[in-house]
C-alpha cells in the first residue's frame, strides 16, 4: 500500500506539472503586451490631439508690427520753396537761379499741375520782390513749365520790417508717415509683455517715405521696358565666341601694377 500510495502521489505531481508550468509560460507574454497596449494608445491620442489643435493655433497673436503703428500713405503735400529777398536786390543772383532750376526738377518729378509765386506785400522788400517774381517766372518758362499753369499771388508780411521771402509752391501725390517723437505710453509697460514701444520704427518709415522717387510704386509696380534686341545678340555673340568682357583699369597698392 505504501509503494502504490507513493506512486500514485508520483503519478498526481506528474500529470499537475504541465499544468503548473503552462501558465509560467504564457504569463510574462500577457503581461508585455497588456503594458505596451496602453502606451499605444496614449501615443496615438497624443498625435491626434497634436494634428487637431495645429489648425486651431495661431502664432504671433500679439500685434507688435510697426509698419502698422506707422503706415506710409498716399496723401496730397505742399512742396514749398522760400527764396529770401533783400530789400537792395534787382536781379537774380546765380544762387537763386540754380534754387529755382532745382524747384523745376522737384515739380517736373512729382506734379503736373499748376505752380504759385507768392510775393510778399506791406513789407520793407516788397518793391524787390516783385522785380524778382518776373525774373523768377520767366526762369520757370525757360526751364520747361508752361506760362499757363504759372499762377500771381501774394501774402502778407506780418512786420514791415521783415525781409519776407517770395515763395513757390505746387501740390503733389507724396508718401507720408505719421510724425515721430510720439510717447503715449511708459516705456516700463512694454518691459513685460516682450513688445517694442510706439515710436519704434518711426524714423525708418519716415525715410523709406522721403527715399521713394516715384510713391506709385508703393502700390504696383512700373511696366517692364522693352528688349533691346541688338544689345542681346550682341552679348551672345561674345558668349558663342569666347569673349569675356575685362576691365583694363588696374588695382595699384593692392597686389597690382598701377598705369
Amino acid at each position: 500500500m505504501k509503494r502504490a500510495f507513493s506512486t500514485g502521489l508520483t503519478r498526481d505531481l506528474k500529470m499537475a506539472s504541465p499544468e503548473r508550468n503552462a501558465p509560467r509560460i504564457g504569463r510574462p507574454r500577457f503581461s508585455r503586451l497588456a503594458l505596451i497596449a496602453p502606451v499605444l494608445i496614449l501615443t496615438a491620442a497624443a498625435i491626434s490631439g497634436c494634428a487637431d489643435s495645429r489648425d486651431r493655433m495661431t502664432t504671433s497673436a500679439i500685434n507688435d508690427d510697426y509698419r502698422q503703428r506707422h503706415p506710409i500713405v498716399l496723401t496730397e503735400k505742399e512742396h514749398n520753396l522760400d527764396i529770401p529777398v533783400a530789400a537792395s536786390d534787382r536781379r537774380l543772383t546765380t544762387g537763386m537761379r540754380d534754387t529755382v532750376r532745382g524747384f523745376v526738377q522737384d515739380y517736373r518729378a512729382h506734379a503736373s499741375g499748376t505752380v504759385e509765386i507768392l510775393a510778399p506785400r506791406g513789407s520793407m522788400n516788397s518793391l524787390a520782390a516783385s522785380t524778382l517774381r518776373q525774373q523768377i517766372r520767366r526762369e520757370l518758362v525757360a526751364n520747361g513749365i508752361p506760362s499757363a499753369r504759372i499762377v500771381d499771388s501774394y501774402y502778407g508780411a506780418g512786420d514791415p520790417g521783415d525781409a519776407a521771402p517770395i515763395r513757390l509752391r505746387f501740390t503733389a501725390t507724396t508718401a507720408l508717415t505719421n510724425s515721430c517723437g510720439q510717447w503715449p505710453n511708459d516705456l516700463s509697460d512694454n518691459a513685460f509683455d516682450n513688445q517694442n514701444y510706439y515710436n519704434f520704427g518711426c524714423a525708418t518709415q519716415r525715410n523709406l517715405a522721403a527715399q521713394v522717387a516715384n510713391p506709385t510704386d508703393l502700390i504696383s509696380p512700373r511696366a517692364v521696358s522693352p528688349i533691346d534686341t541688338d544689345q542681346r545678340s550682341k552679348v551672345i555673340d561674345n558668349y558663342r565666341n569666347g569673349s569675356v568682357p575685362t576691365s583694363t583699369a588696374t588695382l595699384g597698392g593692392f597686389g597690382g601694377t598701377s598705369q
